[in-house]
C-alpha cells in the first residue's frame, strides 16, 4: 500500500481495519502514515516523504527524491511480489507506479478515484492503464468510470461512518476544556507545510478581524505534532499568541466542539461537511500552480461539500480572493446567521445529513469484496 499524505493515511487505516478482519493473516508494507502503522503497517517511507502543494517550485524541488522513492518501491515490490497492490489516492504517484506493476503482472488496486469529474480529465487513460479495480468513495463516480471501460465499486466514504450522525458537541467540548456556552471557531489551515505557508497567517489575520466585533469567541487549532511549533510561531506573529489553542493531532474533536470553521480546501472540509458544520473554505497557491489548475478545472466549485451539493452551499475563496478581510466578512455571515437565522444554520445541517446517509455504507466489506474479485480474477 502507499498512502500519500495525512487525509490517505486515515483512509488507509480504515481500509486495513477491514481488510485485517477478512484475512487476519494480512501483511501490508509500502509507504504510509502514523494511522497505517497502529494497524502494524510496515512503513518503509512515511507518507510525508511525499507530501507536495500544487504543480510548481515544491514539487520540482522534491522531484528527484519522489521518483527515487518511487524507483526504489518498484524494484522492492517487484522483488517480493505482493498478492495486491492498493494505491491510496496520491494519483501522480500511485498510477505511475501502478502501471508499472500491472504490466509485471501484479494485481492493483486504486482507493480514491482521481476527480476526473472536477479536473485533469486526461487521467482518464491512465487510471485505465494502471488500475485493475478502482474503489470509488462517491457515489456517481463507478458509471463515469464505467463508460471508459474501466472497472470500478462505490464503497462509500469511510468517514462517513466513522463520524456519528449527530456529533456529541458537549462531550467534544469537554475534552478541550470548552463549555456549551462558548462560541468557537476552529482553524484548519491545511495538514502540509507548505500549506501553512500559503495560508495560516491569513487565517490567524481573520480571526483577529473577527475578534474586534466577537472578543469572546474561542479560537481552537488542531494540528499534526511536526507542524504545531511552526503554527505557534505564526500565531505569535499575528498577535493572536493568547488567544487560541493549539491542539496536537484531534481535529475530529475540533470540528465536532466548535461552531463554524475556517477551513483548507480538502478532505477536511467533507469532514466539516459530516460534522454539519457551517464553514468557510479557502486555499492559496504558488502563482504557477494556480495557473495550471484553473486550466484544468471542470466544475465551478473546489470545496468537497460544494461539489457533492452541486451548489454553492458554504462560501469559496480562493487564491487573491482569500484576504483576511474577506475571510473574516464570510465568517461573521455566518456567526449572524446563528444569532439572527437559525433557519440558514438548519437548511446546511439538512443538507449535509443527507450528503452523510448518502456516504455511508459498509465500505469495509464492500471494499474487501471488490479486492477478493481482483484476486480472483
Amino acid at each position: 500500500m502507499v498512502a500519500g499524505e495525512a487525509s490517505g493515511d486515515l483512509l488507509a487505516g480504515l481500509l486495513l481495519d477491514g481488510m485485517q478482519q477478512r484475512w487476519p493473516g494480512l501483511t501490508a508494507f509500502g509507504i504510509g502514515g502514523p494511522q497505517m502503522a497502529r494497524r502494524g503497517f510496515d512503513a518503509w517511507w512515511g507518507h510525508d516523504r511525499l507530501s507536495v502543494h500544487g504543480f510548481g517550485w515544491d514539487v520540482l524541488r522534491r522531484y528527484r527524491e519522489i521518483v527515487g522513492i518511487r524507483s526504489q518501491l518498484k524494484t522492492r515490490l517487484l522483488r517480493q511480489r505482493p498478492d495486491v497492490f492498493i494505491g491510496v489516492d496520491a494519483p501522480d504517484f500511485n498510477l505511475d507506479l501502478e502501471a508499472a506493476l500491472k504490466s509485471r503482472g501484479v494485481k492493483t488496486v486504486h482507493f480514491v478515484s482521481p476527480s476526473v469529474w472536477a479536473w485533469r480529465a486526461e487521467r482518464i487513460e491512465k487510471i485505465r492503464r494502471s488500475a485493475d479495480h478502482v474503489l470509488c468513495i462517491f457515489p456517481f463516480e463507478p458509471a463515469l468510470l464505467a463508460r471508459h471501460g474501466i472497472a470500478a465499486t462505490y464503497v462509500g466514504h469511510p468517514l462517513a461512518n466513522v463520524i456519528a450522525l449527530q456529533p456529541d458537541r458537549s462531550a467534544a467540548r469537554a475534552q478541550l476544556g470548552l463549555t456549551d456556552a462558548d462560541l468557537v471557531l476552529a482553524i484548519l489551515p491545511g495538514s502540509r507545510k507548505s500549506e501553512i505557508e500559503h495560508l495560516a497567517a491569513r487565517f490567524f489575520q481573520a480571526a483577529v478581524l473577527v475578534r474586534r466585533t466577537r472578543p469572546g469567541i474561542k479560537l481552537i487549532i488542531p494540528a499534526l505534532p511536526t507542524l504545531k511549533p511552526m503554527l505557534e510561531q505564526i500565531a505569535a506573529a499575528s498577535g493572536l499568541a493568547d488567544n487560541l489553542q493549539i491542539f496536537a493531532g484531534q481535529s475530529h474533536t475540533a470540528l465536532a466542539a466548535c461552531d463554524l470553521t475556517l477551513i483548507a480546501s480538502g478532505t477536511a472540509t467533507l469532514e466539516a461537511a459530516l460534522f454539519k458544520r457551517p464553514m468557510v473554505i479557502a486555499y492559496r497557491m504558488g502563482a504557477l500552480s494556480w495557473q495550471l489548475m484553473r486550466r484544468k478545472q471542470l466544475q465551478p466549485w473546489v470545496g468537497l461539500p460544494n461539489i457533492l451539493c452541486q451548489e454553492f452551499v458554504v462560501p469559496e475563496l480562493l487564491q487573491d480572493a482569500a484576504t483576511p478581510q474577506a475571510l473574516a466578512a464570510a465568517l461573521l455571515v455566518w456567526l449572524d446567521a446563528m444569532a439572527c437565522n437559525p433557519d440558514k444554520i438548519a437548511t446546511l445541517q439538512q443538507k449535509f445529513t443527507a450528503l452523510h446517509i448518502e456516504l455511508q455504507r459498509d465500505t469495509a466489506r464492500l471494499a474487501t469484496d471488490a479486492i477478493q474479485q481482483v484476486l480472483q480474477g
